[in-house]
């Protein structure tokens, strides 16, 4: 009997789903386990490292980028600030070429390394960044030094700035102590010294630099202050130079002379710590050193006068270098006689104020100008700005009318008192003689014979019709207190008005430009021909009749010795303004010194008449100048 072969365990596994429902599992089934996926390995602590640090990575970059952007996002184009423009410099000189003042950004002589004397870079690398050559535009030894340095003394004294970071601060930044703009400047640095050698960084710090004085560059400071090219600077020179840019202002060696060099005396021990010079050579410059002689102190009115006129005659933006006519021989005479005078006879007769101005009496060029006591206090220019009653000095406008009319210096005139209406001039101490010549009423300054003199010219009309030929502008009353002097002119003008009595009968314009320079061209200054205004006849007379005043009137302390003067005083009432006008015959040519001596708010001197203050300055002014 055959049997059969046992059934496949896979065809067991696929009976009817019905028979395997209802087949009960084994007792040894049952205890076993059922079967469970694997676990997956857990990250490594390494792994979690690295996703940390480049989740942190990604941020931080972010958070930087965000500062940055922060920090440049009004940073200057370097590029065009390279090229940014600058105010237009004015520069005036004396008649003679020395430098009088500047305004705007003074640029020099664009120089570079080769055209400079080695001490002078030298001098620069030693007291600012010793380490210029090495560094990649930041200094990290010596901003480590100045932290130390700084921390030791409990304040900043010093700083770890480069060549590189001073000079993109000058050309791109402001003056601001923040931690922004520090950032920005280490920025511009390494642009800087990306874009430019070591050696054009240089020469554009030395030819841009600001050294105060309106000085950009060592070739502009070396000639406002040394007067010559940084092409000639000697030794102790380029050290007082190379002193000046930490602090322009307070090294300043006009300003401060006793601190420009003890300045540069820190630069010169610098230079021999590099081994740029030796102890000798270092010793020498000491023995060599002088403070830059110190510019006019007073000659700023007349600078600002002259400022005044430039917008309008040079709308455009070229520099302009001006030789004026100021001669330093007048200006100095006219500063320093006022000075002592002001504080000697001035302090006791309650004078504090006073004004100078002295024209070449053929073209009206002025000499000099002092418009008060002190401009650093007071700038206000009371030779040409201030109106005051000239007095006195008013008188030969009209008596220029009447000897037009035919009048003549011998004619006579009364000297009794006068009444018109309610108003009778006064003659002080003058007594009455009947009847006098005009050259005495003139010189002795009487005044009922002056306005009877005015009166027979044709009133206060002719007067002032005399008075705007002769260029004397004013604000006149209409009636015959004119004639005393009662309308209001400038010292500059009333002293202008007097050349027609002395050069011929010619009017002449003050002007204070001879010759500018610009763009490479010259051009003339702003004289103008002198127009002719009276005959020259008529002239003479009035000449004659102003020398008369000061051999034998009220001017007879303005005469010098050896000299033809001639001229008119003037005082207001209650001594609140007293004048002296006139001419000296040098023999260069006749000049003209109008002297004004007063209060600003117009109380009243101690008897202080044109023919006493007044006239002894002008005689001192002339003589000093002489």
């Amino acid at each position: 009997m055959l049997r059969s072969a046992p059934m496949p365990r896979s065809a067991a596994l696929q009976k009817p789903r019905a028979e395997a429902v209802t087949r009960r599992p084994s007792p040894q089934a049952r205890e076993a386990p059922p079967a469970r996926p694997s676990a997956p390995a857990r990250p490594s602590l390494l792994w979690r490292l690295a996703k940390f640090a480049l989740i942190l990575a990604i941020w931080g970059a972010l958070a930087a980028g965000a500062v940055l952007l922060w920090f440049v996002h009004d940073l200057p184009r370097p590029s065009i600030a390279l090229e940014q423009t600058r105010r237009p410099s004015v520069t005036l000189q004396t008649t003679e070429g020395h430098l009088l003042a500047t305004q705007g950004d003074l640029f020099g002589e664009v120089l570079r390394l080769r055209d400079l004397p080695p001490h002078l870079p030298a001098a620069l690398l030693a007291i600012e960044d010793r380490r210029f050559h090495s560094h990649f535009g930041v200094d990290v030894i010596g901003l480590a030094r100045a932290a130390y340095v700084n921390w030791q003394a409990g304040e900043v004294v010093q700083g770890g700035s480069t060549l590189t970071q001073q000079l993109a601060k000058n050309l791109f930044l402001t003056s601001e102590r923040s931690t922004r703009r520090k950032v920005q400047e280490v920025l511009l640095a390494l642009w800087l010294e990306q874009r430019f050698t070591k050696e054009q960084l240089l020469e554009i710090y030395l030819n841009r630099v600001y050294l105060g004085a309106g000085a950009w560059g060592m070739d502009a400071a070396a000639r406002v202050y040394f007067g010559v090219s940084a092409r000639r600077v000697n030794l102790w020179q380029a050290a007082m130079l190379a002193g000046l840019p930490q602090a322009p202002s307070r090294h300043n060696p006009r300003a401060n002379p006793d601190g420009a060099m003890a300045r540069a005396a820190d630069v010169l021990n610098a230079m021999v710590d590099t081994g740029a010079i030796t102890e000798s050579q270092r010793q020498q410059a000491m023995d060599e050193m002088r403070p830059p002689p110190r510019p006019s102190r007073q000659g700023g009115w007349f600078a600002d006068w002259v400022f005044e006129q430039v917008p309008a005659r040079f709308p455009g933006s070229q520099d302009l270098v001006i030789r004026t006519t100021l001669d330093p021989r007048w200006q100095t005479a006219a500063e320093q006689r006022l000075a002592a005078l002001l504080d000697s006879a001035g302090r006791e007769a309650r004078v504090s104020q006073g004004a100078v101005v002295v024209l070449d009496a053929g073209t009206g060029a002025i000499r000099a100008m002092v418009g008060g006591r002190d401009f650093r206090r007071s700038p206000f220019n009371r030779a040409a700005d201030a109106r005051r009653q000239p007095g006195s000095a008013f008188k030969p406008v009209y008596y220029l009318a009447a000897l037009e009319q035919g009048a003549g210096p011998s004619d006579m005139v009364s000297d009794l008192p006068l009444r018109l209406g309610r108003w009778s001039p006064g003659n002080g101490q003058w007594r009455a003689r009947g009847e006098i010549t005009l050259e005495e009423a003139l010189a002795h300054s009487v005044n009922t014979a002056a306005v009877r003199v005015m009166q027979q010219a044709g009133g206060a009309r002719a007067a002032i019709e005399a008075a705007a030929r002769l260029g004397l502008a004013g604000r006149y009353p209409r009636d015959a207190s004119i004639a005393l002097g009662t309308g209001e002119v400038t010292l500059l003008d009333l002293t202008a008005s007097y050349a027609a009595f002395v050069n011929g009968g010619r009017r002449v314009e003050p002007h204070g430009m001879q010759r500018i320079e610009s763009g490479g061209r010259t051009h003339p200054g702003d004289r103008q021909e002198p127009a002719p205004v009276i005959a020259a006849e008529v002239a003479a007379q009035m000449r004659q009749m102003l020398v008369a005043v000061v051999a034998r009137g009220t001017g007879r302390q303005a005469a010098v010795p050896g000299v033809t003067v001639g001229g008119k005083t003037g005082t207001t009432q209650d001594y609140k303004d007293a004048w002296f006008v006139g001419f000296a015959q040098l023999a260069s040519g006749p000049v003209l010194l109008g002297v004004w001596l007063g209060n600003d708010n117009n109380e009243g001197m101690d008897d202080v008449r044109g023919g006493t203050l007044p006239a002894r300055l002008f005689r001192e002014i002339v003589e000093a100048a002489r």
